[in-house]
């Protein structure tokens, strides 16, 4: 035990005098957490739009400022002719145009009905598509209120209701995406540099020589690692919660307890990526390439696990962030317990112990 304790002051002191990466180990995160939290979303605002009123009653006036009052849009251009709407999209500078027909409160009144096209600029169809969504809705509600102040009765009524995230915040589903990708990246990142910068520093001798046995070794990497990405996992959650307002439903002890569990899985795999890895810069490509991709791609973070193709869905079982993922947005939106997330947090045990056991194995063929 005390060659163990001995050995995890030595990593700890080498870890507080380089102070430079103490600091990009803490604030990279942080930093990454309000980019990723802020550019990577599936809301809209202040998106630019055309008009092209051929009415220009009081019904459509009324119906502009509903659709520019939301919020969602600004009014970038008053269109006269439909002869105008391609050189305004060729220009770049609106997303959509809203077309009004002729006669369109008389249509309205006489035939309870009138139409509104939505021209919207397909280049990035998902935006496209959000875009007039969006558009839609808004003109629906409208719709629904006109017909109550005119005390009209609608034959068919749907009333929807959003569970967990009723005002649709893409916060909610990024966010705890994000968590999975930063705890992955950094503590693999850290601990895979770590005994291959040992190599490259010609003191990997003085470990093959000491008393210590592989296991000792290998926690000893990992434990520093381990407290300095839990402080991480705490300030990321705290920003989180602050910063972008997503809730904690749950058992906050639970959900610390799955993020240490997680950083634990991500630590060992790092170690066994430093293990297997020649020189520190070929662990970090390996770390980076290796494990940022596949979790941003195949964890269910940003694209939905069941619209991949079959042999996708497979690999992305053996993705570590999906389960996490998945443990983060049930405890924190949900509310759930442990009763409905073991199965997911028994995989990521059984994973932090292969890996660890695997670096084992690894660092003793070193040994021999």
């Amino acid at each position: 035990m005390k060659k163990f304790i001995g050995f995890l002051k030595k990593e700890i002191y080498h870890i507080i005098r380089d102070k430079r990466t103490l600091f990009v180990i803490i604030a990279m995160p942080i930093a990454q957490l309000l980019l990723f939290g802020y550019v990577i979303t599936n809301e809209i605002k202040n998106v630019p739009i055309g008009i092209l009123d051929k009415s220009k009653d009081e019904t459509t006036i009324k119906l502009t400022n509903k659709i520019l009052s939301s919020g969602f849009f600004k009014i970038n251009a008053y269109l006269n002719t439909e002869n105008e709407i391609n050189s305004e999209f060729k220009k770049g500078k609106i997303k959509e145009v809203i077309v009004f027909e002729e006669h369109f409160a008389e249509n309205l009144k006489k035939n309870n009905k009138a139409n509104v096209q939505l021209i919207a600029d397909a280049s990035d169809p998902n935006t496209a598509n959000i875009i007039s969504n969006y558009t839609e809705g808004i003109i629906k509600i409208f719709s629904t209120e006109s017909l109550i102040n005119n005390n009209k009765i609608s034959l068919v009524k749907t009333e929807n209701k959003m569970l967990y995230n009723p005002e649709l915040k893409g916060a909610y589903m990024f966010v705890p995406g994000i968590i999975a990708m930063l705890l992955m990246l950094i503590s693999a990142l850290m601990t895979s540099i770590s005994i291959t910068r040992e190599k490259e520093l010609g003191t990997m001798e003085v470990l093959l020589v000491s008393p210590l046995n592989p296991f000792v070794i290998i926690i000893g990497k990992v434990s520093p690692y381990l407290l300095i990405s839990f402080i991480n996992s705490c300030i990321i959650l705290l920003i989180g919660i602050s910063v972008f307002d997503v809730p904690i439903n749950g058992s906050i002890v639970l959900l610390l307890l799955e993020c240490l569990l997680f950083i634990f899985m991500a630590l060992s795999l790092g170690i066994l990526i430093s293990t297997v890895a020649k020189s520190q810069q070929s662990a970090m490509f390996i770390s980076l390439i290796a494990l940022m991709l596949p979790t941003i791609l195949l964890s269910g973070f940003i694209f939905p696990i069941e619209n991949m193709p079959k042999i996708l869905q497979i690999l992305c079982n053996i993705m570590p962030p999906k389960y996490f993922i998945h443990i983060v947005r049930t405890i924190m939106l949900k509310g759930e317990g442990l009763n409905n997330l073991w199965s997911d947090t028994l995989i990521l045990f059984v994973m932090s112990v292969f890996f660890i056991l695997l670096s084992i194995k690894k660092y003793k063929i070193r040994l021999e």
